[in-house]
């Protein structure tokens, strides 16, 4: 392990208070319906809205593949987008020396790892870790944690923590609706995730404080808030969640797909803070 890996762990993360965790949204990549700019023109981009946001007073940052919609799953993405995503975040980890987080839509769980692994990256979000359920792309039929905790294993990873969403947004649980988030939160901690997310039912819908305590006190792992944190709202996120995942507010116009607004994210960090 890296002195970077040891500086920027996940649970070192933690361990200073609630932490906020600023979200990337990486342009579209190569080979996808909306993809417009170079990867050197995403890298570039994706590097100063990191710098924004550290600047800002983030505790660190996560790049996501958002733009790349309609989105494909798992093993049907393809190489470019691994490649093009360590490039992105190489040029991130470059700007700054705080944690960095990958996640892969949809699904991408494996590709995330080799990816965070490749840029000295702290974590990777993980969905459909425990339990089968239908996403808005489709049927995600099969639990990430068996194959996903035995990649890490094999490349070596295990410095890289997986943080997991349980009744994950952008899906239907109605297969399991008899699973409460206490058993969702507990069959994660017992398939070996390191921390949980919890979010509302889409991006920029605020999830339930009274769930993240509940997945607190079910799993006993850290709780992440993974959507429509505010202003007006992170102080109670924060009173019961170890950290929150920050996207959409911070945009100009509280837009996800719109650049980073410096003004609004040290809003944010000032509302946190205070």
């Amino acid at each position: 392990m890296s002195p970077h890996q040891v500086e920027t762990s996940f649970p070192r993360l933690l361990s200073n208070g609630p932490a906020l965790i600023g979200m990337i949204h990486v342009g579209a990549l190569p080979g996808t319906p909306f993809q417009a700019g170079s990867i050197e023109h995403l890298a570039a981009n994706a590097a100063e809205e990191a710098r924004l946001l550290i600047d800002a007073g983030f505790d660190a940052v996560i790049i996501e593949n958002m733009h790349d919609r309609p989105y494909l799953h798992g093993d049907k993405l393809g190489p470019e987008v691994v490649a093009a995503m360590t490039r992105v975040g190489t040029e991130v980890a470059t700007s700054t020396l705080a944690p960095i987080g990958v996640q892969i839509l949809s699904g991408g769980n494996r590709q995330a790892l080799a990816v965070a692994l490749a840029i000295d990256a702290s974590f990777i979000r993980c969905e459909n870790f425990v339990y089968a359920h239908v996403a808005d792309e489709g049927l995600l039929a099969e639990a990430e944690a068996g194959t996903l905790l035995r990649e890490r294993k094999r490349i070596g990873a295990e410095h890289v923590s997986i943080c997991v969403d349980i009744k994950k947004k952008h899906a239907s649980h109605a297969i399991t609706a008899d699973i409460s988030i206490e058993d969702a939160a507990h069959a994660a901690a017992f398939f070996g995730a390191d921390a949980l997310i919890v979010t509302g039912a889409w991006t920029g819908r605020p999830a339930d404080p009274a769930d993240a305590a509940r997945a607190k006190k079910a799993s006993g792992l850290p709780v992440l808030i993974g959507s429509g944190v505010t202003a007006e709202n992170v102080g109670a996120m924060l009173e019961v969640a170890d950290a929150a995942i920050v996207g959409s507010w911070i945009k100009h116009d509280g837009v996800w797909s719109n650049p980073v607004d410096p003004e609004r994210a040290a809003r944010l960090v000032g509302a946190a803070r205070g």
